[in-house]
């Protein structure tokens, strides 16, 4: 080997050597280093977790009753309503106020002047909601199954089913409390901010209160965010075909369900393109 191609050779080696990792290598490390900040404050784990098992105990325990009409008993129509809540809990509600506080605190401006990709921290944000919805998920469905007997699905295209809402489902409410992260104007006021319209559509999206009693009004305004239809899907996949009757439209509508969910995950991806600042607006 020539002495120049030896020293090309070597000035290759030094480069890779050098050479940062890429955005999603980044995106790893920084969910693995969002999950160790979120375990480790313990009340906020015990807060994200017990809030849906605690009011799934307390409705299927209230509602004993079967459901008129539809040949299913309450615990079995509160566990796939309580699973959509806690999907959009550790999405939507959880990105929109941490990541307002970040804001507030400055920990995104500083970030923005690292190397570090501004695709890899929002990456690591996807790995702590897709972990700890996939947790929150699994503990429901536990408590559910051994303490109010309910029947969990036993074919694998309700599962395949339940597998594409909720990633579509996660999907959109991440992106949608992502760019709710802008409206606060302080980390203090990003709770009431976020919260009380999560709250809202838990009402009126068949959450705490059956589809059926709902008036016709409410459900048109929750059938414009995804909430509603990730609940009436979970439910196709948890409830028996006599329970469509409860629906508005009497069908489950997976097809409309794939549509809205698949519009706000490109919806919510232009509204964090055209909102998301990594700086307060006091800070210009």
């Amino acid at each position: 080997m020539s002495t120049a191609t030896a020293t090309e050779a070597r000035s290759v080696d030094n480069r890779g050597a050098h050479r940062l990792p890429g955005a999603w290598g980044l995106g790893l490390h920084q969910g693995a280093m969002e999950l160790r900040q979120f375990f480790r404050q313990r009340d906020q784990v015990v807060f994200t977790f017990a809030f849906p098992i605690v009011f799934l105990c307390l409705f299927a325990s209230i509602f004993s009753d079967d459901v008129e009409g539809a040949g299913i008993s309450a615990s079995q129509l509160y566990v796939p309503a309580m699973i959509a809540a806690g999907v959009m809990s550790t999405s939507f509600q959880s990105l929109g106020i941490s990541i307002a506080i970040e804001r507030d605190e400055k920990v995104l401006r500083r970030l923005s002047g690292t190397p570090m990709p501004p695709a890899s921290y929002f990456l690591g944000k996807v790995w702590l909601v897709l972990v700890t919805g996939l947790l929150e998920t699994a503990a429901l469905l536990l408590v559910g199954a051994t303490l109010f007997d309910v029947d969990l699905p036993s074919s694998a295209g309700k599962w395949l089913t339940f597998g594409w809402i909720f990633v579509l489902g996660l999907s959109g409410c991440a992106l949608l409390g992502i760019a709710i992260s802008s409206v606060p104007k302080t980390g203090r006021s990003a709770s009431s901010v976020v919260v009380l319209p999560f709250l809202v559509l838990q009402f009126i999206s068949g959450v705490y209160i059956s589809i059926d009693t709902l008036p016709d009004w409410m459900l048109n305004i929750g059938a414009l965010f995804p909430l509603k239809w990730m609940c009436q899907g979970f439910r196709g996949v948890f409830l028996p075909e006599s329970a469509k009757v409860l629906e508005q439209a009497g069908s489950w509508e997976y097809g409309r369900i794939a549509l809205v969910l698949g519009a706000w995950c490109v919806g919510g991806l232009l509204l964090c393109l055209l909102t998301f600042r990594w700086k307060n607006r006091r800070d210009g």
